[in-house]
């Protein structure tokens, strides 16, 4: 049975070879939050490896054919996977709903061609038996890669969260980070593909699916020692309370709200959570999203005045704020920053981080002058775009360890908003407004990524969400407590300790690249062989 679909795939072309390719990707997606069916990707990954086969009797021994079906395969894989930003589109349709198909079909589009890129140069170096399932590993992920770095860079759904679903598998990303698990998921996932093989005796056939039953009885054997042997603890004196107010995004980014925006934010922080609380008194760090304010903060007296009326003696706000930036020569503010403020119980402020990985077409716009010129605008309407920050940095607060501020998308990139040596961080705080995506699998996806984030590094996160997922997260990537999504509410947690310092927050990505030029070394030279 499984040589008759494997020959039929292989033979495939034209449309069906597109087609196949394109479902395939579009099924993976399901190994992803909120589904996490993650053995999906045998199926998906076995079935790519049968098309590279067949791309053999194409231009330039298949390379052309094989980019080809790649292409189809990360176009459904990101048609799906990215279908979710369309909803940031229709927040203003008046003003950009003629940009949705770009947004919803042209993104996925351009994302796929370094999936295609990746299984193009797999079969340039293409050989029989298994290690053709390890030259489609490192091809991948080094396209993977690109993909989160090229640009600005967008990681969204990169192949190895597949592999983060389950807890104990998730804790390899300790050690080699999201790219090493995106090499092990294509290895592991596409190793059934060689039972296929005619030409390879039953024995050897088993090989690579055996070994690659192994890895993950290993990775789920380590991970579930890691997790027994690190239980969860808390930081002593610490009572957070995140504030998750829901707000429309109408109200977000209208001035006239500015009353009733306010008081929604009083109202929460000061919100008894159970018979043992008394609203905000309990509280020794307040906690509000991203941009929580329709207007600049620090020129606003009176809504600093609220805040300081708001919080007890020994009480401190994080919050996110827009920061305004300088007046022009007419003296008029138009640009500022996406700002994360410290403010303590008198209304002063602490300290800022200004946000420095801005969201493209979403915070600015490249090429800002001309395409504004032409009557484009970023979806936050910023004349000019938001300006970004000079550096990650960490911000001390006090009465708490200090903590490494990521607004955002920031939180997808691993190992960038994380300081280093002496100015490294005690745990995470992401402030983001997911609102822009109502109900979708991506807030989902953004507090999955945010996880492997803590586990890569071995540092708690904070999560504070304008609309959900808010929750409070241990370094091991165990979700201690959770607001659902498009829920109004308020989470009250303490501050997990920080674990031990993880391999990957010594090595960051230095060890995959050292093992996927090895591997894709190794390939070559095998190619050049005829093996």
């Amino acid at each position: 049975m499984l040589h008759r679909i494997a020959n039929y795939v292989v033979l495939s072309w034209g449309w069906r070879r597109a087609l196949i390719a394109f479902a395939m990707g579009i099924i993976a997606n399901l190994a992803l939050e909120p589904f996490s069916i993650w053995p999906v990707m045998f199926i998906s990954f076995s079935v790519l490896v049968w098309l590279i086969d067949g791309a053999s009797a194409g231009r330039w021994n298949g390379v052309i054919t094989a980019g080809v079906t790649g292409w189809w395969f990360g176009f459904g894989y990101c048609l799906i996977g990215f279908y979710w930003i369309g909803h940031a589109f229709l927040v203003d349709a008046k003003t950009f709903a003629w940009l949705l198909p770009v947004a919803v079909v042209g993104l996925p589009a351009a994302m796929a061609i370094y999936m295609g890129l990746g299984v193009a140069l797999a079969r340039l170096l293409w050989t029989r038996g298994a290690w053709r399932i390890v030259t489609l590993a490192a091809a991948l992920t080094a396209s993977e890669w690109l993909r989160g770095h090229l640009f600005t860079g967008f990681p969204w759904n990169a192949f190895g969260y597949a592999l983060t679903g389950p807890l104990p598998l998730a804790q390899g990303a300790s050690l080699m980070g999201l790219w090493g698990m995106t090499f092990l998921a294509v290895a592991i996932f596409a190793s059934p593909a060689v039972l296929a093989d005619d030409k390879i005796d039953n024995a050897k056939r088993w090989l690579a699916p055996g070994w690659a039953a192994l890895v993950l009885i290993a990775l789920a054997g380590y991970g579930a020692y890691r997790l027994s042997q690190t239980p969860t603890a808390f930081v002593d004196g610490i009572r957070l309370r995140i504030v998750q107010p829901n707000l429309p995004q109408d109200d977000r980014f209208s001035y006239a709200a500015k009353a009733s925006v306010m008081a929604r934010y009083r109202a929460l922080s000061d919100r008894a959570t159970g018979p043992t609380t008394s609203g905000i008194a309990d509280v020794t760090h307040l906690i509000w999203p991203e941009s929580a304010f329709p207007f600049f903060l620090t020129r606003e007296p009176d809504a600093l005045a609220d805040i300081a009326n708001l919080l007890p003696a020994g009480t401190v706000l994080i919050t996110g704020a827009v920061r305004a930036g300088e007046p022009d020569p007419d003296g008029l503010i138009s640009r500022g920053y996406n700002s994360v403020y410290v403010i303590d119980h008198d209304g002063t402020i602490l300290s800022v981080y200004d946000k420095v990985h801005l969201v493209p077409f979403g915070e600015y716009l490249p090429f800002q002058g001309f395409l504004e010129s032409l009557g484009l605008q970023q979806l936050t309407k910023v004349r000019g775009g938001f300006i970004p920050g000079d550096r990650y940095r960490t911000q001390d607060i006090p009465g708490a360890p200090k903590f490494s501020p990521l607004v955002c998308y920031e939180i997808i990139f691993p190992g960038e908003g994380v300081p280093r040596g002496a100015d490294r961080p005690d745990w995470l705080l992401n402030l983001t407004n997911d609102g822009w995506f109502g109900i979708s699998t991506g807030p989902y996806q953004h507090l999955q990524q945010a996880r492997v984030r803590a586990i890569e590094e071995g540092l708690p996160l904070v999560r504070a969400a304008n609309s959900g997922i808010s929750a409070v997260v241990d370094p091991l990537g165990r979700t201690l407590t959770s607001l659902p999504l498009a829920t109004e509410g308020v989470l009250d947690a303490g501050l997990p300790s920080k674990a031990a310092p993880t391999l990957y927050s010594y090595t960051g990505d230095r060890h995959i690249a050292l093992v996927l030029a090895v591997v894709l070394g190794i390939s070559t030279i095998r190619r050049r062989k005829g093996l």
